[in-house]
């Protein structure tokens, strides 16, 4: 076998069968950094081999089990971390064959310490709101609405504007999660108002979550990769409500105006400590963005700083707790059998997502490294131009799922200015409602609702969910026009 290396990125010729599995595959990816790739990738001529067009078809086949995780119940993680493993391992075989071995050592290590910082972001932030669900704090929200007493039509408003404002602070999952359950205790003698509420809530997430680095992992990622800073994402506030209303507002003329019986067996108490850790929630995510924006140090630092205020206002419960249980009289206010444990609430994080983000991460990562995102970087930026290609993210992200074709973004890195770069946040994020599997909000809600919140279901509504993504895109490109031209920092 002869070693082959070239001084400077090639540009490949594809046969079409290679060009349409490339762009198929070659938006599902997270953000690297470009010395690697200016470095590294490139060295072997991979990208027509037998390396590289196994890779494609080991990444295809494992995001296939992915896309399908609702019918085989085959957890995401593992098809991507099987991947991940056999796509470095060619590359590790083809390089070493050519005493490249440091290569692609070099390369796995940065990638690992991408994941590093984006594990252990999410790490605190999950922790936060199992420690928030443990203390009953959402199921005061939902016992609270479903006693209210409103109409179906004005539940449904309400559920939806909650959605919108709450995924800003603790992510639009968690939100649609939470939101749901009250759709269903709410609409469980109302079947079509349970089915058009989790669409409605699966949009007003998505669209809540564009507008706050922490409302989504698309945004989250292009904040820590530096393109946009904490406060411009709130200029998308705007068109993110146009792209919720619109299809709310038509929606909305579907709904009963009928009035839901209360259930009065569904009165909750929030838990000892429970407004406490909202409070340190916040002061957790103050810390991340006074690290970031004022220290020039890593968002996770201050977020895994944020954890010591849990766990110490914890070590507390867990003392005052076992003082309450020796007076009868006021273990009733502490309103919890068991004592507050913030290593059982971090040992409860979506374990499964987090381990998916590893192999996306790393099996992107083989692929960029073989060089197949310069290729689709050069097609969709350079041809098409980025603001048709920043549309055609959108579209992507209902058919792939928002963050790994974000990833793929971050990871080819165009040239673009903040208002480019706000114009992909937006429509990475809410590009994903079209359909309920564009998005994680709207795969969870559909194993929640399940029979309720369908694939079909969702697909009757897409052509004015549609005309709602239209419509933000617009009105970003016509209120956000002052950061055209602005390069990023």
């Amino acid at each position: 076998m002869t070693m082959s290396v070239i001084s400077t990125p090639k540009i490949y010729t594809l046969k079409p069968w290679q060009r349409i599995l490339q762009i198929t595959l070659g938006l599902v990816c997270v953000s690297f950094p470009d010395t690697v790739l200016a470095s590294e990738a490139g060295s072997l001529k991979l990208v027509e081999s037998w390396v590289g067009i196994t890779a494609l078809i080991l990444f295809v086949t494992a995001y296939i089990f992915v896309v399908a995780e609702e019918f085989t119940h085959l957890r995401k993680s593992k098809p991507v971390l099987l991947a991940a493993g056999l796509i470095w391992a060619l590359i590790g075989y083809e390089y070493a064959s050519h005493d490249l071995g440091q290569a692609t050592e070099t390369a796995v290590r940065v990638f690992l310490v991408e994941f590093a910082e984006l594990f252990l972001f999410l790490l605190v932030a999950m922790t936060y709101v199992n420690a928030m669900s443990e203390r009953n704090i959402f199921e005061v929200l939902r016992a609270w609405l479903v006693n209210k007493r409103y109409s179906y039509q004005r539940l449904f408003w309400i559920t939806g504007i909650i959605t919108f404002f709450l995924s800003p602070i603790i992510d639009n999952l968690t939100t649609a999660l939470v939101m749901c359950a009250v759709a269903l205790a709410v609409g469980k003698n109302n079947r079509r108002f349970a089915a058009l509420s989790c669409i409605n809530i699966v949009v007003a997430a998505n669209a809540g979550g564009a507008f706050s680095p922490f409302g989504d992992i698309t945004t989250l990622m292009v904040w820590q990769s530096g393109k946009l800073e904490f406060q411009n994402f709130f200029v998308l506030a705007i068109p993110s409500a146009v792209n919720y209303l619109v299809p709310a507002a038509i929606m909305s003329f579907a709904i009963s105006r009928e009035t839901p019986e209360a259930d009065a067996t569904s009165v909750v108490n929030m838990k000892h400590g429970a407004k406490t850790i909202m409070f340190l929630f916040l002061c957790t995510i103050a810390t991340a963005v006074s690290f970031h924006n004022f220290l020039h140090l890593p968002p996770f630092l201050g977020m895994m700083l944020g954890l010591s205020y849990l766990k110490i206002f914890g070590y507390y419960l867990k003392i005052s707790h076992l003082a309450a249980t020796t007076d009868r009289a006021n273990y009733g206010v502490i309103g919890d059998i068991q004592a507050f444990d913030s290593y059982r609430e971090f040992a409860r994080v979506e374990w499964d997502t987090l381990m998916f983000f590893f192999g996306v991460i790393m099996s992107v990562g083989g692929l960029a490294f073989i060089g197949y995102l310069d290729l689709l970087s050069q097609y969709m930026y350079l041809e098409l131009g980025p603001t048709m290609a920043n549309i055609l993210v959108g579209f992507l992200s209902a058919i792939i799922d928002n963050i790994p074709v974000m990833v793929a973004v971050l990871q080819m890195n165009p040239e673009m200015d903040i208002n480019q770069w706000l114009l992909v946040t937006l429509t990475a994020g809410v590009g994903g409602s079209m359909l309920s599997i564009g998005s994680a909000a709207g795969v969870a809600l559909m194993g929640q609702a399940r029979g309720i919140y369908t694939f079909f279901g969702h697909l009757k509504w897409a052509p004015v969910i549609l005309l709602g993504y239209m419509l933000s895109i617009w009105v970003h490109l016509l209120i956000n026009e002052r950061f055209v031209g602005i390069p990023v920092q």
